[in-house]
């Protein structure tokens, strides 16, 4: 493994110089830092080859999100664009409650987070708003910023977006049916869909009626595949303990929203964990966190089929904030982050799959990610792999 400093020069909207800091190159894998020292990295490879990143800056109760885009897979970035309208907007403790990102028709990007106490609009009883925001036609500013909650608030754990190419644009969070049941073991999930590339919004539905609860704290993530399938992972919190991982599933554009669990796990506290989704070749990926290890499932695009879930190799049982990626040959990476808590970095970890599934030898770790941050991770057209902490 080689390590080596990238510099460059971007001539993307207005040119300017961004040092991206230590990249560290295995055969198949480039580990960049976040540029401008952000955190919580998002990121997004459009079907041109353009790497789309937002991240974030500032305080963690109340910073700001940016947009930076490159055409050379990070070793130059555009200018950080701002996403919020309102400074101070966007939270950041707790790792799971920051800023998502979706690329979607004519490679439009949108963006959804969880307001800060600084937030507007808020809620008409001042509610902690969900909030979302496009790029303008022109590509030159995001939108000002709109909650997208009419009357299921009840934010905690942060939310989620995905978008299709054919300007479905869904937006999803967690909270309870009516505010004196916002215990989580009544929490559900609700999405807000838009059928117009995010220009308007449906008042929210809820996606699954089975009593799953949904773990207060903890993340959830949405997608939405190459051929506009709609997929839903959360934990539930049944009876307090039943801290299961459920995935959701749409293929009419979230018309009809099928769930089942794919994991299980019994743990009387929540432990704050997130979710991630990905593609292969034919394959939808999913990664989740159970009880300090990353699992990984390949769900079959066509059928529906999905594999038992596996785990990452090694033994270490302080593993979170998993994300997954795959090339178009079928391999895949799983990415997350071990030692990370409240208040508190960690590292970094990654291991690399073949088609059949099997571990290559192309695995790896880094010390320092940032207090409060995550890792995130795309495909190249190469077929390599680029993640950013």
């Amino acid at each position: 493994m080689r390590i080596h400093r990238i510099f460059g020069f971007g001539a993307v909207l207005t040119a300017v110089l961004l040092c991206v800091g230590e990249a560290v190159a295995a055969d198949k894998v480039t580990i960049l830092r976040v540029p401008d020292g952000g955190i919580q990295p998002q990121c997004v490879l459009d079907s041109k080859g353009v790497l789309h990143l937002i991240y974030f800056k500032g305080e963690a109760a109340a910073g700001d999100v940016f947009y930076v885009y490159s055409d050379d897979y990070g070793a130059k970035f555009s200018r950080p664009m701002p996403v919020n309208s309102k400074p101070g907007s966007v939270i950041a403790l707790g790792n799971i409650r920051g800023a998502h990102l979706a690329i979607g028709k004519n490679r439009r990007v949108h963006v959804a987070f969880m307001g800060s106490n600084k937030a507007e609009p808020k809620g008409s009883n001042k509610e902690t708003p969900l909030i979302y925001t496009r790029l303008n036609e022109d590509r030159t500013a995001f939108e000002p910023q709109r909650d997208v909650i009419h009357s299921a608030y009840g934010l905690n754990g942060g939310a989620s977006i995905a978008d299709d190419a054919a300007g479905n644009v869904y937006v999803t969070w967690h909270a309870g049916p009516q505010p004196d049941k916002q215990d989580e073991k009544y929490r559900c999930i609700w999405v807000a869909k838009s059928t117009d590339d995010g220009k308007t919004f449906a008042h929210e539905k809820r996606a699954f009626d089975e009593p799953t609860g949904a773990c207060g704290c903890c993340g959830m993530r949405s997608f939405a595949d190459s051929e506009g399938k709609f997929y839903t992972l959360y934990r539930s919190a049944t009876e307090g303990i039943h801290r299961d991982m459920y995935l959701l599933t749409s293929a009419d554009k979230g018309a009809t929203i099928l769930g089942e669990k794919i994991h299980e796990w019994n743990t009387d506290s929540c432990p704050m964990s997130a979710m991630a989704f990905g593609e292969a070749k034919d394959s939808v990926l999913a990664a989740w966190e159970t009880d300090g290890q990353v699992y990984l499932t390949r769900i079959n695009r066509k059928t529906g089929q999905r594999s038992e879930p596996s785990a990452a190799p090694g033994g270490s049982k302080d593993r979170k904030h998993p994300v997954v990626a795959g090339n178009q040959r079928g391999d895949i990476i799983l990415v997350w982050t071990e030692g990370m808590g409240w208040n508190k970095g960690g590292s970094l970890a990654w291991q690399v799959f073949d088609r059949s599934g099997k571990p290559t030898a192309e695995q790896g770790h880094v010390e320092g990610v940032p207090v409060w941050s995550l890792v995130a991770v795309c495909a190249r057209s190469d077929g390599g792999f680029t993640i950013l902490y």
